[in-house]
């Protein structure tokens, strides 16, 4: 995300295909997951129910060719959830789509934005 609040972001969304998308959402998922080891962590931080994040991690798992997170159940020694190196990847260079889109439309999405209608509170 742009740390500038004059500048536009780039929500970017990649379609593989039917049911087969790698969005922000689920990128942000992946960094809490990353950060709290949890995909029940991650779902609060984010203000989600745990079954969506659950459902989210399934279908990231089932979209590449190797699991993006693997989890341990619950029990005496705890449980718990971590990125996989492949999800790492995935992470990597969603990101750095994103940064490429920034980089690439800045200046469209700037001529854009001085275009806009006046919004009162930027809603």
């Amino acid at each position: 995300m742009s740390d500038d609040p004059d500048m536009p972001d780039f929500r970017i969304r990649v379609v593989f295909g039917p049911g087969g998308m790698m969005g922000p959402g689920k990128a942000d998922l992946l960094e809490h997951i990353r950060a709290t080891g949890s995909i029940a962590a991650a779902g609060r931080e984010m203000g989600m129910s745990y079954r969506r994040a659950w459902q989210l991690v399934e279908t990231l798992n089932a979209m590449f060719a190797g699991p993006l997170v693997e989890s341990t159940r619950g029990g005496a020694r705890g449980g718990g959830a971590q990125v996989t190196a492949t999800g790492e990847a995935v992470l990597a260079e969603y990101r750095a789509l994103e940064a490429a889109a920034r980089a690439a439309g800045g200046a469209h999405a700037a001529r854009l934005r001085a275009m806009l209608a006046d919004i009162p509170d930027g809603k």
